[in-house]
């Protein structure tokens, strides 16, 4: 190996490294064996060493320090910088170690762009490709990546998994005490294609049996201007979706009885408000626990991509990217039960942590695809009858494959 990289480097020719080596060893009881055995390890530690070895055998033993000198740069160029790349995500506590650095990313030197907005992140990074690693929209990323052309390549991470049964809103002069009610009626939604509209859309069709198209479905921003359309979307053939002006928000509109009932992500800025503004679902906690208890789905809302281009120049960034978002989830486990001073203002935060063990065994945020199948393969069937996709959706390929997801 020693003789190798002093002709490979133009060092010596073959016949005097041989000579020079056989010196250096009579010389200095170093036997080959050794110095072969600390260039062949791959740690840095055995890699300076082999350095350090070499370059007393070409100056001490044999009088070559110039060659020893160029031994050593050209074997340091060999070291690889760790990677720079910037992770947009929401400022979540399972999200911390990356951000404060507490986490490291093995191959990676990470800045983490901490945005409150997921919709966003989301664009930014579609459109301006502002980031190297970002969070996604789940029903974004399966839709987009089966459809073709969208160059960013998901890791089995999910940052944010919300159950939905409690953002249904109905205003409650309407006359609507169950899910079936809601036939015929008016119901605004945070844009067709948020991910939790699609959840909930397929929760009403599946667990209580109403046809989507009997409902006049209006979309709108719930507060805000809407900017959620679009049209890579083919909408099945019944449903109808009438737009509510930007300068109208659908939650005052809930509020006065001119729509019935409203769905999506948050919760309307006039619940808690206005008397006439409740949930469809009061004891939502419960059907929650047993919606989860019987179909193992904590829905999955958003996951986390990388850029394809960086991915294919560099396809062990999945696997490092997933151990250290794994590390930190954990991480952010551990510190919320630290039972010295509660970390976070729930006064019955350790009750919580007791109903997390028995309910989800102690990692409601799982990652990896097999912790998820559920979720995803649901989320997925509902995508493809919503219209978002023209054929199934393949969760077993459509992930960057990490071998840690298989430890």
């Amino acid at each position: 190996m020693v003789v190798s990289l002093l002709k490979v480097n133009n060092l010596v020719t073959m016949d005097r490294a041989d000579a020079v080596l056989a010196a250096a060893f009579k010389t200095h009881d170093l036997h080959p064996s050794l110095v072969q055995m600390q260039l062949c390890q791959h740690s840095f530690i055995y890699f300076y060493l082999s350095i350090a070895i070499l370059s007393i055998i070409l100056t001490k033993a044999v009088g070559f320090p110039h060659a020893a000198a160029k031994l050593g740069n050209q074997l340091k160029e060999h070291h690889v910088a760790n990677l720079s790349l910037t992770i947009a995500c929401g400022p979540y506590d399972r999200m911390s170690g990356i951000a404060d650095g507490t986490v490291r990313i093995e191959g990676i030197d990470a800045t983490y762009i901490s945005i409150k907005s997921g919709p966003e992140i989301f664009s930014r990074m579609i459109k301006g490709h502002e980031f190297d690693v970002s969070e996604m929209s789940a029903s974004t990323y399966l839709s987009a990546r089966t459809r073709g052309g969208f160059p960013f390549v998901g890791i089995p991470v999910f940052p944010s998994k919300v159950f939905r049964h409690g953002y249904i809103f109905i205003n409650k002069n309407a006359n609507i005490r169950k899910p079936s009610d809601l036939a015929g009626r008016r119901v605004g939604m945070m844009g067709y294609r948020q991910t939790a509209a699609v959840w909930i859309r397929g929760m009403l069709k599946q667990d209580y049996g109403i046809d989507l198209r009997s409902i006049r479905w209006l979309e709108g921003g719930s507060d805000a201007p809407f900017s959620g359309g679009g049209k890579d979307i083919n909408i099945p053939e019944g449903i109808t979706i009438e737009t509510i002006p930007n300068d109208v928000a659908m939650s005052d509109l809930l509020a006065k009885g001119e729509i019935d009932a409203m769905l999506g992500a948050r919760h309307p800025a006039s619940f808690g408000k206005n008397p006439n503004v409740v949930r469809l679902f009061p004891n939502y906690r419960e059907i929650e626990r047993d919606y989860y208890h019987h179909t193992g789905i904590f829905p999955i809302m958003h996951t986390v991509v990388m850029r394809e281009e960086l991915y294919n120049k560099h396809r062990w960034i999945a696997s490092s990217l997933f151990k250290a978002f794994t590390e930190a989830k954990e991480l952010a486990y551990r510190q919320m039960r630290f039972t010295g001073a509660m970390k976070y203002a729930l006064p019955w935060l350790h009750n919580d942590l007791d109903e997390i063990d028995e309910l989800f065994g102690g990692d409601p945020f799982a990652y990896g695809i097999e912790a998820n199948r559920a979720s995803l393969s649901a989320l997925a069937s509902y995508l493809l009858d919503q219209g978002f996709v023209e054929r199934p959706i393949d969760i077993n390929t459509i992930f960057a494959p990490v071998i840690a997801d298989s430890l």
